[in-house]
């Protein structure tokens, strides 16, 4: 007898069938459906988030929630236009299932083709941010995958009012199955729903860096993700200050609580001394709490600098979603480029530099999943890339890497279309030999004829 959790999955599972031949104008209207319905319900949302919230705060102060998951969840008005903006950038994306990606020639009438297609049933398990619904979600139904949805339970709240507008409006689209997009809230259903690898094809974990190691280390499924968020910013002898300057502010101090702000500043030995004091001035009046190499801090200290303290070895491997700071001078940008494939979690690296062999040497020796030159690692986001939105960033090295949109989300199957052909005709003493010569058609043109 299946539970009431592998019901819904189950439910979802067969509803992913339906939807990946869903075509593209019947999934833009369903998402223009849900931007819409959004829009109209602000007040039910901001009303749901106000209880989440307080929740939160009293969780905070009780020391069982941090202040960037409550920083996290919290919804206002701006948040709401940033979903709907997001939900009609999807719409306005290309819908990456069923193209061709490659044909080939087998033989003469005998024609194979490569088309992308939906992964089928994902699973999307995340803490706080109640806007990871609307992303997710309007990725998942453009690119035809149903979705089960788990959220934390100090969003409960506004995970559950955002979901049911958003499957209301979408489900009222005609064409849309039901069932494709379920919600889970209860904190035993996280173990069930790992375990149900006969039905889900991947999991999206989005949290902090121990949820998402549970997730990895507790499943068979396959899992898109990282757990840590280690990002630094070298500053190299050839930089432009006053580009480093507001690079390295912003990369920090935008918005110290996401896995793309960075925790280290690599700094050469040669320049500190004209580039820290005015850094550590600008950090200083943005409240950033700095952590010092030997070098740095006998420069913070020459300043004056108020509460400076020396960072330990501990600090170089500290994802801190806060608005601390590492500091360490290196002699070398062979040095920065060692500390950071050592120290640094693949996720997004810079560097400041004018000198365009040192731009090169950092891009092709930087193992990490986004290489900014001269940019803020803040950059490191599925809008910003202009996805549309993102399902999460992942650090992998298969299937998808990076701020990871639709993209990430499709597959693909091969198609082979023959007149009763068979393999004997290509074995035994006398092969017909194949041609292997590729082809600019489509399947889509063919099927449609």
């Amino acid at each position: 007898m299946a539970t009431d959790i592998e019901q819904k999955v189950m439910e979802a599972k067969m509803a992913s069938i339906v939807l990946a031949s869903v075509d593209t104008q019947t999934k833009d209207n369903a998402l223009e459906a849900m931007a819409k319905a959004l829009d109209a319900n602000r007040n039910k949302i901001l009303e749901a988030n106000k209880a989440d919230l307080e929740e939160a705060e009293r969780m905070k102060t009780e020391g069982k929630l941090s202040q960037a998951l409550v920083d996290r969840l919290k919804v206002t008005d701006p948040k709401i236009d940033g979903m709907i903006g997001g939900i009609r950038d999807v719409i306005k994306l290309e819908d990456p299932s069923g193209r061709t990606i490659k044909t080939l020639e087998l033989d003469k009438g005998l024609d194979l083709y490569q088309v992308s297609s939906p992964i089928g049933l994902i699973g999307v398990i995340f803490e706080s941010r109640p806007d990871v619904v609307p992303q997710v979600m309007s990725l998942c139904l453009k690119s035809g995958n149903a979705t089960v949805f788990k959220g934390g339970s100090e969003a409960l709240n506004s995970n559950r009012i955002i979901f049911n507008i958003l499957v209301e409006a979408l489900e009222s689209t005609q064409g849309i199955p039901k069932g494709a997009f379920q919600l889970m809230e209860t904190r035993e259903e996280v173990m069930d729903i790992l375990a149900l690898d006969e039905y889900i094809d991947l999991l999206i974990p989005r949290g902090s860096n121990d949820f998402v190691k549970f997730i990895q280390d507790n499943t068979k499924i396959s899992v898109l993700g990282h757990a840590d968020g280690i990002c630094h910013v070298y500053v190299d002898t050839d930089a432009d200050l006053n580009k480093a300057y507001d690079v390295c502010f912003d990369s920090k101090v935008q918005y110290p609580a996401v896995c793309n702000a960075m925790e280290t500043l690599l700094i050469n030995r040669e320049i500190a001394e004209d580039f820290l004091p005015e850094m550590i001035k600008r950090y200083e009046e943005a409240g950033v709490e700095l952590r010092f190499d030997e070098g740095s801090y006998t420069i913070a200290e020459e300043l004056g600098s108020a509460n400076i303290a020396k960072a330990t070895e501990d600090d170089w491997k500290t994802e801190y979603n806060d608005f601390i700071l590492s500091i360490k001078l290196v002699d070398s940008i062979e040095e920065a480029i060692e500390h950071i494939n050592k120290y640094g979690s693949h996720h997004t690296d810079a560097i400041i530099t004018e000198n365009k062999t040192k731009r090169k040497q950092f891009i092709a020796l930087i193992d990490s999943s986004s290489v900014m030159v001269n940019a803020s690692t803040r950059f490191a986001d599925g809008f910003r890339y202009g996805k549309g939105a993102e399902v999460g960033i992942s650090t992998n090295k298969i299937h998808a890497r990076g701020p990871v949109g639709m993209e990430g989300l499709v597959i693909y199957k091969y198609v082979l279309l023959g007149n009763g052909d068979k393999v004997a005709t290509y074995a035994g003493d006398t092969p017909r030999p194949f041609t292997h010569k590729e082809l600019d058609s489509k399947l889509s043109d063919i099927i449609n004829e």
